[in-house]
């Protein structure tokens, strides 16, 4: 391979790997640490604080129009909202923009034209904070010893589930009743982003979670609190449309303080009343209306297996395809065939998620194409039946918190740790073997160059255990160096110039240093397999640093050699100890 195309690549892989690491760097060393801490908090409060900063803003920016005064940079992203509304008005844009011309260039009355500046405020907290999360979810991502976090012991209640049984409990039930919690629990965590966290089956009937990072409340009651109680009911619309009616005619006194009919005799008894909910702008549930579903559970949501996202044959609208156990597809059946063009409602925890109309006799296969479903509509149902129920009520009987302050010093020791080391082995390098060690050095710096990225393109979670890998490998890395230096040597004493030792040098070290590697590869990808934990973490970090370390040492070393050659026309090689030429 030619040096040019070796050089090609390298300056490739230089450029991918700045592009994967370049959310680590800005999350870490550019977003201020107040964004931070905002970001990782929960969407009702970044809801709240969005909502308030707008109209504590929007009050400056009515006061600054009163003033007639400039207009405030923070503002100035309103200066393209307004030019799309006096462009779809077919108004004339004013020669200056100031704080009175933005604000009179949205549409309607005084109070109209503040509501629609107060929402694209609002809309640009909302916007950038999410950005924020978005970027720190691609970030390298700091473990529970790292950034602090929570351990959770919940216990599966087998009392409970025995009495919705019907009947003694034995040992299947009780252990298929805990791995599918453990299946839900790793679905919902994949499904809502959570840092690597750990979960495994602890005992008979117990469940242990880790989840490094700041904890967000909503996330985890979502993930681990809600019991997620799905099932699916037939709309009863006539009775919806006559309690739509009524409510409209009675809105304070239809229900009490505990949200119950006030007269239950304006529904029929085998039906009930429950709130339609949807997401709104933060993904958060936000009431919609109320419709009246049959009292009576079609189906439960346990006898889910999987369910997609496909398209509709026909139309090409999204649709939600699930798969049911045989138990359930007998019991669909039934409940569709008797209900052919009537609408199935999706309920989760008493709120009405969707629903979609039943257009024929299903068994195992159901494809659901509600009114109005659209892509991420039918991405939001397909999450719920993927990750909504647990077979079994889980109750936490430990929780310990990891604090922040903890975390902090031990990152600042890993990372002294880290850099002292490589220092450390840098300096040897330079001091014993010279010229050959600046190569070294250099690829050194890429090697943890590569490692980093590494860790970003695929988000893994880093760890005190992972650092140690991470030392480890560079002691790894400048063994291979010293192997190739040696060889050099060698040759050297042979009386070989410097491109035929430097050739020679690397050709017989190849093959002792890819033996090393591979073998530590293979010890290293087992852990990562059978281990968990810190272990995996040590066993992931282990494994790339072997595939970096040896990329630098064999590849970027060797270029530099030959561009010492080739280009500086350079005749002799410096390794101080052990003779040089």
């Amino acid at each position: 391979m030619s040096k040019r195309y070796r050089f090609f690549i390298i300056l490739v892989v230089v450029g991918i790997c700045f592009v994967f690491l370049l959310p680590t760097i800005r999350w870490y060393f550019l977003t201020p640490r107040e964004n931070q801490v905002l970001a990782l908090t929960s969407r009702e409060q970044i809801k709240i604080y969005a909502s308030r900063t707008a109209l504590a803003d929007l009050q400056v920016l009515i006061q600054d129009a009163r003033d007639d005064k400039e207009l405030d940079g923070k503002f100035s992203f309103l200066i393209a909202a307004a030019r799309n509304y006096n462009r779809q008005y077919k108004r004339r844009n004013p020669d200056v923009w100031n704080s009175r011309t933005v604000l009179q260039s949205f549409p309607g009355s005084a109070e109209s034209a503040r509501a629609l500046a107060l929402d694209a405020i609002e809309t640009k907290y909302r916007e950038d904070i999410f950005k924020l999360k978005q970027l720190q979810s691609s970030a390298v991502q700091l473990g529970l010893d790292l950034s602090g976090g929570m351990s959770v012991v919940l216990q599966a209640d087998m009392t409970s589930l025995a009495e919705s049984y019907g009947r003694s409990l034995n040992e299947a039930d009780r252990g298929d009743a805990v791995n599918r919690a453990l299946e839900v629990l790793n679905s919902r965590i994949d499904r809502f982003g959570l840092t690597e966290p750990v979960i495994r089956r602890q005992g008979d009937d117990q469940i242990y979670v880790e989840i490094p990072g700041t904890a967000d409340p909503e996330r985890i009651n979502s993930i681990i609190m809600d019991s997620g109680m799905l099932a699916f009911h037939i709309v009863d619309e006539e009775e919806t449309a006559r309690f739509r009616q009524y409510y409209a005619q009675h809105p304070l006194d239809t229900f009490d303080g505990q949200g119950a009919l006030v007269d239950p005799s304006i529904i029929s008894p085998d039906t009930m009343v429950r709130g339609v909910y949807e997401k709104d702008r933060y993904g958060l549930d936000e009431f919609r209306e109320y419709t009246v579903i049959k009292r009576d559970v079609g189906l439960d949501g346990s006898h889910i297996q999987n369910a997609i996202v496909d398209r509709d044959n026909i139309e090409g609208t999204p649709r939600v395809s699930f798969q049911l156990d045989s138990e359930g597809g007998e019991i669909f059946y039934q409940l569709t065939s008797a209900n052919i063009g009537k609408a199935l409602a999706i309920v989760l925890d008493d709120r009405v998620k969707s629903q979609a109309t039943i257009r024929g006799a299903i068994r195992e296969s159901v494809q659901l194409s509600g009114r109005g479903i659209g892509q991420e509509e039918a991405e939001n149902i397909a999450l719920i039946l993927r990750t909504a129920a647990l077979p079994v009520k889980l109750e936490v009987v430990n929780l310990q918190n990891i604090g922040a302050s903890m975390g902090e010093d031990a990152i600042n020791q890993g990372f002294w740790a880290l850099l002292g080391g490589l220092a450390l082995v840098m300096v040897f390098l330079l001091v014993f073997y010279k010229e050959a060690g600046f190569n070294a050095v250099v690829a050194q710096v890429m090697n943890f160059y590569l490692m980093g990225s590494i860790l970003s393109a695929f988000n893994f979670t880093l760890t005190l255990p992972s650092i140690a890998g991470f030392i480890l490998t560079i002691g790894m890395a400048v063994d291979a160096n010293v192997i190739i230096f040696e060889r050099i040597k060698e040759e050297l004493r042979l009386g070989k110039d410097r491109k035929a030792a430097i050739d020679l040098g690397f050709d017989k070290a190849f093959w002792a240093i890819m033996d090393s590697n591979i073998t530590t590869f293979i010890a290293a990808l087992f852990l990562s397999q059978l281990g968990s934990g810190p272990i995996q973490g040590f066993a992931v970090s282990l494994a790339v640093g072997v595939f970096s370390s040896v990329f630098t040492a064999l590849f970027v070393s060797k270029l530099l050699f030959d561009f010492g050659s080739d280009v500086l026309k350079q005749r002799k090689i410096a390794i101080l100890w052990g003779g040089g030429k």
